[in-house]
């Protein structure tokens, strides 16, 4: 009834798993990093009063990046280079023969992967975002200076039930937000109603108050003046700060606010929300390898084809990262639900790799 083996066997298979997939994770960290560096030392040196420090600055913000994408393919390689070093000393064997079911046996490596799939959440909340959105910054300027922000945001659009509002400016300045080019689109039962221009407004009593305002009616065709006009209750300055959320650049915290602010203000957020499920079930798909490798790890003693094992099981492995970006992308677009697009190919491969394993060993 113990679904763990001893402590020994625990601590050595979870040694043994932690271990390679680290060693394998640097290796093709190290790899990568050298061939995207070659690519891109050009032309960061190629900006004048560009040196080596900014190489190594590069280096700094591209380097976590290549460890996300890395990290779930190390503990695929990880779990592959321990389950056939176990085969082939049997040390399954012996477990096997000892009164461990395969469930068992996977067990340790189990724990060893919620371990790196949390570090791996971590790691993307609060080191790889900040360091794209870095990175993003500096490319978008072509690895030249980088320009302060401003704080001025164009063409800001906000909608409040069926009334739009656009802003050619926003400004922030002292914690105080204006607009200066207002249009408001007021809609009744989706039929424009009334026009409202005006050169700027400020948030004032919960409420934003316009200055030289024109008010156009639709029905009437008559057009009225005001100095003041007083619009968009309940609209918080808040709303016009979301003009693109890219995120990938933020962590799951900062997003789910984004999201919650576009959805506030009438935008499609679907695109999003299937990149905030996915920083979840990301760093989740460590605890689908040792389920999807495990076939290396198993019927040796019978067909002895472990090289064909091993394929077997990386060929599982690749086919989910497959599924898991593919699904991802229709995500984007909108062809799939954001929960399903995030979180299918986790279910789909966890049922497939728990079929195999209790068809073939259990």
């Amino acid at each position: 009834m113990q679904f763990f083996p001893s402590r020994q066997i625990t601590l050595y298979m979870g040694r043994l798993f932690l271990v390679r997939t680290l060693a394998v994770l640097a290796m093709l960290v190290l790899i990568l990093q050298t061939l995207d560096l070659l690519g891109e030392s050009g032309k960061i040196l190629a900006v004048a009063g560009n040196d080596q420090g900014d190489l190594w600055a590069y280096i700094s913000m591209r380097a976590p990046q290549i460890i996300a994408r890395m990290l779930p393919f190390s503990v695929l390689l990880g779990t592959l280079i321990t389950f056939t070093t176990l085969s082939q000393n049997s040390e399954v064997v012996a477990m096997k023969a000892a009164g461990l079911s395969a469930h068992q046996i996977l067990a340790p490596l189990i724990v060893a992967s919620l371990l790196v799939a949390a570090t791996s959440f971590l790691f993307n909340d609060h080191i790889v975002a900040p360091a794209t959105a870095k990175l993003k910054q500096w490319q978008d300027v072509d690895y030249g200076p980088v320009p302060l922000d401003s704080g001025i945001k164009t063409n800001v659009w906000v909608r409040e039930g069926q009334d739009i509002i656009n802003a050619q400016t926003v400004t922030a300045d002292n914690g105080e937000t204006k607009l200066t080019g207002v249009t408001v689109y007021l809609r009744t039962q989706n039929v424009l109603t009334k026009v409202i221009k005006a050169d700027s407004g400020q948030y004032r009593d919960r409420a934003w108050q316009l200055t030289n305002a024109s008010v156009f009616n639709a029905g009437t065709l008559l057009q009225e003046k005001y100095e003041t006009l007083t619009v968009g209750k309940g609209i918080t300055p808040d709303r016009f700060q979301y003009v693109k959320v890219d995120g990938e650049a933020l962590g799951f915290v900062p997003l789910y606010r984004a999201i919650q602010g576009l959805k506030e203000g009438g935008r499609r957020t679907s695109s999003l929300e299937s990149i905030l499920w996915h920083k979840i079930s990301g760093p989740l798909s460590a605890l689908l390898m040792p389920l999807l490798a495990a076939v290396a790890a198993f019927g040796l003693a019978r067909s002895g084809a472990l090289f064909l094992r091993a394929v077997i099981g990386m060929a599982l492995g690749f086919i989910y990262f497959v599924a898991d970006n593919f699904a991802l992308a229709m995500g984007n677009l909108g062809a799939y639900p954001p929960f399903i697009a995030a979180w299918a190919p986790f279910l789909l491969f966890f049922l497939i790799g728990e079929t195999v394993l209790v068809r073939t060993e259990e």
